[in-house]
């Protein structure tokens, strides 16, 4: 087929007829299959550090030696430990999308690993409390760099047919480090000494360890080499990794012009300036969205199970310490392997059909769980006991199914190059202020309200419900840059369409393929980090 052929003369139409034409599973193809191996270390496995650090405060709090040593430390002053990794996220993210943008994804995630590295050495030497808090602000402070980094990076360079499901794969890596940390408090949380907890707190470091050992290996996003007139060498890395080295593959070619049109036609409509951010409509309406994605994440009552597990069991009459530690354990295990599942098979659903089945079913579930707390407070019934626990384990793939499959995946979708470690870093803003809102509230809301503190969360969720279902718009089954200007016009898109085939048709490639030049074209990604 030849490039610019086909009725409708969509570029995209014939990049979706490329990519499902291509029966040659990715496990099959060299160079792509070690692109994946490497983004497991250095871009998938980056939530590994939010997983550990959430399984590992809630593991804590049921290790004798940390409880004491810090104290006791219940409503403020936990609130305030936990809270803390939020609030040094909060401070970062205005600097994100600046280093994210202008020097690259790579860079992005070695600051935000080198930084995590310093904090996770702090916490483990920790003498006091102040100490301990420092450390965790630093952790907190590293790792919206490599999250928005990263997450980009994925979508801008993985292959079309694998990138919803990789995607999708970056939060699941959270359930890694969670698994690691309720395990190793597991297994600490008897120790008569400090290592009871510095164990834990030292195996924080070894998700960033692993990113500055391996990053090195990964080549840069295309589009941000395209953006910053480095052409050749995004045009080596999409046919290496694209096409096996096939430097003349037409698919690189139909690709590359798609990148490089669109990031034109960016420039030409806004200048990827804060201002030009807020002041399109079609870019408003991205980060309402976005926003509320944000809240919503950590505002639909994860942020319970996640860091306060252990005081919600005390409150259905759950105490004994290594029961809460094996519970955390199960509980996160299962979150693993549902949210794996789902994060393999949601890519395939609409993206609307998905969050409305999330949404719906987190309002049945929390609802549930409500009534059955109430139920224990005024009865102390077993059975309510009992059903608040196989509540908190239903509402792990409710949650997983929306939030925690599709969120990174989505926000790639909804924004265009020049915005989109803006978009995420905003989304990580609104996400770290609920989170740390949830840390510092939640255990004063548990010890002082109990189970009618469940009830704001039941509200919001039927909020999430009306919201999904009026303002979310479909973004599967389309390339990133067809999606580029999804809320922007007809007029535009056509405008893109046609600048795409111009370009095809007149065999605009920054590298030929003749000869001597085509051993050094497909290496020239290596020439600069």
């Amino acid at each position: 087929m030849a490039i610019g052929s086909g009725t409708g003369g969509g570029g995209d139409n014939l990049i979706n007829r490329y990519v499902q034409q291509d029966k040659v599973p990715w496990y099959r193809k060299r160079n792509l299959r070690m692109l994946y191996i490497l983004m497991f270390p250095t871009c998938i496995g980056i939530e590994m550090t939010s997983g550990f650090d959430s399984s590992m405060m809630n593991g804590l709090q049921a290790v004798p030696t940390w409880d004491n040593f810090f104290g006791h430390p219940r409503s403020t002053i936990l609130g305030l430990l936990s809270a803390l990794y939020s609030l040094g996220s909060i401070c970062s993210l205005p600097f994100v999308a600046l280093v994210t943008d202008r020097f690259g994804r790579r860079w992005a995630i070695i600051f935000g690993s080198i930084i995590m590295v310093i904090g996770a050495a702090l916490q483990t030497a920790s003498q006091d409390f102040a100490m301990f808090v420092i450390a965790r602000f630093l952790l907190g402070f590293g790792i919206p760099f490599a999250i928005v980094a990263a997450s980009s990076m994925i979508g801008e360079l993985a292959y079309p047919k694998e990138r919803a499901r990789i995607g999708s794969l970056f939060n699941a890596s959270w359930f890694i480090g969670a698994i690691v940390a309720a395990g190793v408090t597991l297994g600490t949380f008897t120790m008569p000494n400090n290592w009871g907890w510095r164990i834990p707190s030292f195996l924080q470091v070894i998700p960033s360890a692993l990113q500055l050992i391996f990053i090195w290996l990964l080549p840069e996003s295309p589009r941000w080499l395209v953006s910053q007139g480095r052409g050749e060498e995004a045009y080596a890395i999409l046919a290496k990794y694209h096409a096996e080295g096939d430097l003349n593959s037409e698919f690189v070619k139909l690709e590359y012009a798609e990148i490089e049109t669109t990031l034109e036609l960016e420039k030409e409509q806004a200048k990827g300036r804060w201002r030009d951010f807020v002041g399109a409509p079609g870019m408003r309406k991205r980060l309402l969205i976005c926003s509320f994605l944000g809240l919503a994440t950590q505002w639909s009552g994860n942020g319970l199970t996640s860091y306060y597990l252990a005081r919600i069991l005390d409150n259905v009459g759950i105490h004994d310490d290594r029961t809460k530690n094996l519970i955390n354990l199960a509980m996160t295990c299962w979150g693993f392997v549902n949210g794996t599942t789902l994060a393999l098979t949601v890519p395939k659903m609409r993206r609307r059909s998905a969050y409305m089945t999330c949404t719906i079913s987190l309002l049945l579930i929390f609802t549930g769980w409500t009534i059955a707390s109430a139920e224990y407070t005024k009865t102390a019934s077993q059975g309510a006991s009992r059903a608040v626990i196989a509540f908190i384990f239903l509402y792990s793939p409710a949650y997983n199914i929306g939030y925690n499959a599709l969120t990174y995946t989505y926000l790639v979708e909804l924004f265009p190059y020049h915005a989109r470690a803006k978009g995420i870093a905003v989304f990580q803003w609104w996400g770290r202020a609920a989170g740390f809102f949830n840390q510092f509230v939640n255990p004063i809301g548990i010890q002082n309200a109990g189970w009618k503190y469940y009830i704001s969360y039941c509200v919001f969720l039927l909020f999430e419900v009306v919201f999904v279902w009026f303002l979310f718009p479909e973004t599967s089954n389309r390339s990133l840059e067809e999606l580029a200007f999804l809320f922007e016009g007809e007029k535009l898109r056509e405008e893109q369409q046609k600048r795409i085939e111009e370009e095809v048709q007149d065999n605009r490639v920054p590298i030929k393929d003749n000869g001597s030049d085509k051993e050094s074209a497909i290496h020239v990604e290596h020439i600069k980090l």
